[in-house]
């Protein structure tokens, strides 16, 4: 039983460790994903200061992108008590 008691403790070592791995990665895509996105914003505002309204394209994808990262912010803290 010890035995085996041990050998989850090592895997649940192992799933944090990893879990928090993943957080990390996911924070730095999310930074580079809005980075990105205001570059994209001021490219297109360039663009069309001189022929007009932007696309509802940009609306749109900066919407799905908000949507994105609130609902992934931070998903581990949501399951500690």
């Amino acid at each position: 039983m010890e035995r085996l008691n041990s050998k989850l403790h090592l895997q649940n070592c192992y799933i944090m460790k990893e879990n928090e791995r993943l957080r990390k990665k996911a924070q730095l895509l999310n930074q580079e994903n809005q980075a990105l996105l205001s570059e994209l914003k001021q490219k297109l505002g360039k663009g069309n200061s001189s022929k007009g309204n932007a696309p509802n394209d940009i609306l749109d994808l900066n919407l799905n992108l908000n949507l994105c990262s609130t609902s992934n912010a931070n998903p581990a803290n949501s399951s500690k008590p």
